[in-house]
């Protein structure tokens, strides 16, 4: 029988396709199947490098890949006629996400802050059993030794962690229990914007001659063609495109002026 070593020596050089096939046959062979993840780790590179900059250290992402790819390699079925990297690819991917989704705070916190959610976390569990009711503020701090104020600072940044969907009831008063969070977003009242808008375009078709301001007013407003408008003013086209663009310098200046 040869040795572990020999072993290794040889499956080195033995095509990827052919050691799926003696892996599926031997999945006990721990030697084949780091050759398999010494082989594939290109594609862990490859996809985490997708996720740097995102709130996340890279060997984090790094090390949640390398897992996912061992789990693709065990589950990986050569027999089905698919790539491995086309099998591996969406399993790594998956389990990237299921990080982001699981582990990172939506707003960027402190790593102290994030320690403590933690260990209140922890301490509510715990407390709660024990006491067989909700902790109270005051009793977690006691039994974490910090202040209230370090645990009311924790608990009102976790809500990065796991944010409120605005699609849920603002849960403020019983009569509002049918209002969504997201009816009690202020809004800009769009009415006074229109206002505005045609307060503006009615001073600048004043400072437009009588031409001007039939061409201002059927290219913008009623969007006829340049043909249809030099027909109806039985001038040529490129008077009234000369013209266009005359009225669009007035109109830049007009604005520049006003914001």
């Amino acid at each position: 029988m040869k040795n572990v070593a020999n072993a290794t020596t040889d499956y080195l050089d033995v095509d990827t396709k052919e050691l799926f096939i003696i892996y599926s046959k031997q999945k006990n062979n721990k030697e084949i199947r780091n050759i398999l993840i010494e082989r594939h780790l290109y594609l862990v590179n490859l996809l985490s490098k997708k996720y740097i900059n995102k709130g996340v250290e890279f060997e984090d992402i790094y090390q949640v890949a390398s897992l996912a790819l061992i789990y693709a390699i065990e589950r990986y079925d050569i027999n089905k006629g698919y790539e491995f990297s086309s099998f591996a690819t969406p399993t790594i991917v998956g389990e990237i996400k299921k990080y982001f989704r699981d582990k990172v705070w939506t707003l960027r916190v402190p790593r102290r802050v994030q320690e403590l959610s933690k260990k209140i976390s922890e301490a509510k569990i715990f407390l709660q059993q024990h006491n067989k009711e909700n902790p109270k503020v005051k009793d977690i701090a006691n039994y974490l030794n910090c202040t209230e104020e370090q645990v009311l600072e924790v608990m009102e940044a976790s809500y990065g962690y796991q944010p409120i969907s605005l699609d849920s009831s603002s849960n403020d008063d019983i009569d509002d229990k049918d209002i969504l969070l997201i009816d009690k977003i202020g809004q800009d009242e769009q009415s006074f914007y229109n206002i505005e808008q045609k307060d503006f375009f009615d001073k600048f078709d004043k400072s437009l001659n009588e031409l001007e301001s039939k061409i201002f007013k059927d290219r913008f407003f009623l969007n006829k063609t340049q043909a249809v408008i030099a027909k109806e003013l039985d001038i040529s086209q490129m008077t009234v495109s000369r013209l266009e663009k005359k009225i669009i310098e007035k109109l830049k200046k007009e604005y520049e002026k006003n914001i």
